[in-house]
């Protein structure tokens, strides 16, 4: 980075800088466990030479804290493609269903929310639509954290959800469906750009909760691209501005995952490679009666503990999906 005329093509320099940091991401915390690793067996020797209950405990400790950190980085190493290490736009649909699919979709939005905290994930709302009478008719979280794409798009796919219905007066059983899309962020990707002249822009009166100026102003934006057909629209905010900047961050995002899935059609064309799992699948299974099961369909995975799934604990279910990807 240092050389003459190095930023002289700064699109070209910070693809160099983000492949840089990239690179680091995994080699600096390689590293770090290297000398982890050297310390728990300069332990181990120590104890064999002279057995002592109290360096005895602390490798103990220094090894049950050794294998998650590795187990993590051996994760994260298999994020190697361009698109992994970018943030993530995650938009949430109820299915057919009403009320009680929209109220599916919102347990999937607190579950997306809570696992984000987990991880330490940088997060804003762009749109959130409530419902008629509960649950959401449609959300979308903006995920600003390097990687973020490449964890969450293992949670693209249709959802399913089975249990007693708290609407339905005589407890029945209930299945719903909400579809969860992720798209990778574009922001900083200079090989993406959107004609102004390709964009149909049209403001509209936002419907739902948000108070009077919401509803009353046209601050609401709906953006559609005349090339693809593409269509995204933003009422969150009461500002037409932000909601239109909000759309257009969607668009290119959307614009984006587009253009990787035709050049993956293209190499597999080339290579005879195997596809991925289409992106309107049912993924997974939660149920809540008459037993407590979360299953992936994809992966084979099962978890009995509902609740925690449901408070964001879908590390296993990434790990697990990541993992089969990379299987020949």
């Amino acid at each position: 980075m240092g050389a003459p005329g190095f930023w002289d093509d700064p699109e070209a320099a910070q693809r160099v800088v983000s492949e840089l940091k990239s690179l680091r991401r995994i080699t600096e915390p390689y590293r770090g466990l290297e000398r982890e690793v050297e310390d728990a067996e300069g332990l181990v020797q120590l104890v064999e030479q002279e057995p002592d209950e109290a360096l005895a405990s602390e490798l103990e400790r220094q090894s049950k804290e050794l294998l998650p950190k590795i187990q993590e980085l051996e994760l994260a190493s298999l994020l190697a493609e361009e698109s992994d290490r970018h943030g993530a736009i995650v938009t949430i649909h109820p299915g057919a269903g009403g009320t009680e699919s929209q109220d599916w979709a919102q347990m999937l939005f607190r579950m997306y929310t809570r696992y984000l905290e987990r991880k330490g994930f940088a997060s804003q709302v762009l749109d959130l639509q409530p419902g008629e009478e509960a649950g959401l008719k449609d959300a979308t979280i903006e995920v600003d954290a390097p990687f973020a794409y490449g964890y969450l798009k293992a949670e693209r796919g249709v959802h399913r959800l089975v249990r007693i219905s708290p609407y339905d007066a005589n407890h029945r059983r209930h299945t719903s469906f909400a579809s969860v899309f992720v798209y990778p962020l574009a922001e900083g990707n200079g090989d993406l750009e959107v004609p102004e002249s390709d964009l149909r822009i049209d403001t509209f009166r936002a419907s739902g909760a948000g108070g009077q100026h919401v509803n009353k102003t046209e601050s609401a934006v709906r953006i559609t691209h005349v090339p693809t057909g593409i269509v995204v629209q933003c009422q969150n905010e009461r500002s037409q501005h932000r909601n239109r900047d909000s759309a257009l961050k969607i668009l290119r995002s959307r614009l984006y995952s587009l253009k990787i899935e035709e050049d993956r059609k293209k190499q597999e064309a080339l290579t005879g490679g195997k596809k991925d799992i289409a992106w309107g699948s049912q993924i997974r299974s939660y149920v809540f009666h008459p037993y407590t099961l979360v299953k992936d369909h994809r992966t084979d995975l099962e978890v009995r503990d509902v609740q925690r799934v449901m408070d964001g604990d879908l590390d296993a279910f990434i790990d697990a999906y990541l993992r089969q990807k990379e299987t020949p």
